[in-house]
């Protein structure tokens, strides 16, 4: 159900990302937008940028199997635009979780 209900988020969220856009850093807190100088942010890393690093791309496809398949559509955004419209598949512990994943990478 959660991959049904990702899905759906997901191609929302390639229409509708302008309307959310301004108010996708709202309810998270600083522990998700304090990634290591330079590393990749679950706040303000382009889901593009993330899949451009082999093992970002790893941890993100582990957490989240069925993202690849859009990829084109929410290249632009950051995983935190996307977690509004992802009716709790992404939610603020998948964030900090995927946050001190990336904070491992070098």
């Amino acid at each position: 159900m959660k991959a049904i209900t990702l899905t759906a988020a997901i191609a929302l969220a390639a229409i509708a990302a302008p309307a959310f856009a301004q108010d996708a850093h709202a309810g998270h807190d600083a522990a998700a937008a304090a990634p290591a100088a330079g590393g990749i942010s679950v706040e303000t890393t382009p889901i593009g940028d993330i899949i451009k690093n082999e093992q970002a791309k790893a941890v993100l496809e582990a957490a989240l199997p069925e993202i690849p398949q859009y990829y084109d559509q929410i290249s632009a955004m950051t995983l935190a635009q996307v977690a509004p419209m992802s009716q709790g598949a992404i939610d603020d512990a998948k964030l900090k979780a995927l946050q001190a994943e990336f904070d491992k990478i070098k």
